[in-house]
């Protein structure tokens, strides 16, 4: 694992990453927890606040994947920190001026201008690394996740007691910027960067883009096995939109309302310390065994686990299944993570990725939209956490069904153009 830091491109997207995430963890955090205070009466906000920011991908999805294949991926992933940076200093005063909505719609576009930057960071990677190193790069992402699991959230909590919302945001805003200039020192090569070519913003025309995005389309549907792995992807987002509140709702509305802010805290490090460890163990495992069966068997498991902590009777019972879910996590996307570049040819990972986000982040926009509306009068929170469980349980069943069927498919497929270019 520290072999891959000698890779000094590697380190410097690595600490990138890190940075990046810090900020938005942090500031998060506060900005739930002054929702949640200022306005206890009406738990829609928090999810409104998620909303802000699933929603924006359903409007770029089709953009976000052409940018990275076409322009300076590069530039894309600094840029976006620079100008995140600045989003968050209009949400700064906003928040100081006391426009709620006005936050909700700088959120919303702080939100849009980062979904340029997974696309574009991702296909940096894939770059810069070995196939060898792709699951030692998904270990070390899903460490820095597991990280800041265990303390940006108990991070943000702290200094939203102390210093406030405002400082949070401060956070936030240092971090986006480090998180660019560390992308500016990385010394990358044309062939990383513009993999497709030299383009500028001009000549992305409306029919190139158009052409691009049926591209990535069409390579999806015709790759069998990225095809079932990528449909898959659309419970995911329901999990993700329940995960971000769930742990909130249940503590505030059900088993600690008096002092759910502190538990929140607890979950934190429980979850993140689950997650800590089981990035060690995934990242033993991918050596030792098939990435897909890692996949499968922790999201079975941990599918079942998110519905026996739904139904938990104290703030203890809760805290406990929230870490045993964070050992089993890093599992599959460590797995997702490691297999992912290597089924993927590298022109085309920025339009696939783009794709990713779209389809996670529209289920995961239909469910916070329905947690909105429905909790709590009709949908309990038992509930809430028994379809984010299934949704786990349901997606490793069917991987279980159909990835062992096109894996063989896709040898076949792979032997046959060996086949072919060395008759050649």
């Amino acid at each position: 694992m520290l072999q891959i830091f000698k890779n000094r491109n590697f380190l410097w997207l690595f600490l990138a990453n890190f940075t990046s995430q810090l900020g938005s963890v942090v500031g998060m955090t506060a900005f739930m927890l002054y929702l949640l205070r200022k306005f206890s009466n009406q738990p829609s906000y928090a999810t409104i606040t998620e909303l802000m920011y699933t929603l924006p991908m359903l409007f770029l999805f089709f953009l976000v994947g052409v940018f990275a294949d076409r322009l300076n991926r590069k530039k894309i992933a600094m840029y976006c920190d620079y100008i995140s940076a600045f989003l968050s200093v209009v949400l700064l005063i906003t928040i100081m001026q006391d426009w709620i909505f006005l936050s909700f719609c700088i959120l919303f576009l702080r939100s849009g201008v980062s979904k340029f930057f997974q696309p574009a960071q991702s296909s940096l990677l894939q770059g810069i690394l070995t196939e060898d190193q792709y699951a030692t790069s998904a270990g070390l992402n899903q460490l820095v996740s597991s990280l800041f699991m265990l303390f940006g959230g108990a991070i943000g909590t702290i200094v939203f007691w102390k210093m406030g919302v405002e400082a949070a945001i401060i956070i936030d805003t240092i971090s986006f910027i480090l998180s660019g200039l560390l992308i500016q020192v990385a010394k990358l090569s044309k062939e990383i960067t513009n993999p497709n070519g030299h383009h500028t913003l001009k000549d992305l025309k409306f029919t190139l883009v158009l052409k691009d995005f049926k591209e990535g389309i069409v390579y999806i549907l015709n790759h069998s096995l990225l095809r079932s792995l990528l449909s898959g992807f659309f419970l995911f987002g329901v999990i993700n939109g329940g995960f971000s509140v769930m742990p909130s709702f249940i503590l505030k509305y059900k088993l600690a309302p008096d002092n759910y802010e502190e538990l929140l805290i607890y979950i934190g490090v429980a979850f993140g310390t689950g997650v800590l460890l089981g990035s060690i163990v995934g990242s033993m495992l991918a050596k030792k065994m098939q990435l897909q069966n890692m996949i499968i068997i922790g999201l079975i498991i941990s599918g079942l686990c998110v519905i026996a902590g739904g139904f938990s009777t104290s703030p203890l019972a809760y805290i406990l299944w929230q870490f045993i879910i964070g050992l089993i996590l890093p599992i599959v996307n460590i797995g997702i993570g490691g297999w992912f570049p290597k089924i993927v040819e590298k022109r085309m990972m920025g339009r696939v990725q783009g794709w990713i986000q779209p389809i996670i982040l529209l289920s995961q926009s239909i469910t916070l939209g329905l947690i909105a509306l429905f909790y709590p009068a009709i949908l309990k929170i038992e509930w809430l956490h028994a379809i984010v469980g299934l949704s786990l349980s349901i997606v490793g069943v069917y991987y279980f069904v159909v990835l062992p069927k096109y894996m063989k498919t896709d040898m076949s497929n792979a032997a046959v153009e060996t086949e072919r270019s060395v008759s050649q």
